[in-house]
């Protein structure tokens, strides 16, 4: 699960944002509207319904910025390069040993 928004079910978080759209043209303004829902809903934090409210809105082209997908792949290429560098890693460190192993003088008997 991720971290955002962990405290509430998907299922609360899409209701409260259809909720404030179908209930913002009765306020003055959208944070009116988010703080009403809110309330209603028992949200603990009116901006916390109003950052679901910006993601909503950039997820549907409403407004600039990454998209909640475009997000998710970030975070799983920034995961897969971290681990590619260790892995680079690791296999330098075997190639200097390897290479030192095949520089010393070897006795045979």
């Amino acid at each position: 699960m991720s971290r955002h928004g962990s405290n509430y079910p998907p299922e609360v978080r899409e209701r409260a944002v259809r909720m404030v759209g179908e209930v913002q043209a009765d306020y003055p303004s959208q944070w009116a509207a988010i703080t009403a829902v809110a309330s209603k809903l028992g949200i603990g934090s009116a901006e916390t319904l109003r950052k679901w409210v910006r993601r909503a809105e950039v997820d549907a082209g409403e407004r600039p910025g990454i998209t909640s997908e475009e997000r998710t792949e970030i975070k799983q290429l920034k995961r897969e390069n971290a681990e590619l560098r260790r892995a680079n890693e690791i296999l330098k460190a075997a190639s200097t040993f390897f290479a030192a192993e095949l520089d010393r003088p070897h006795r045979f008997s």
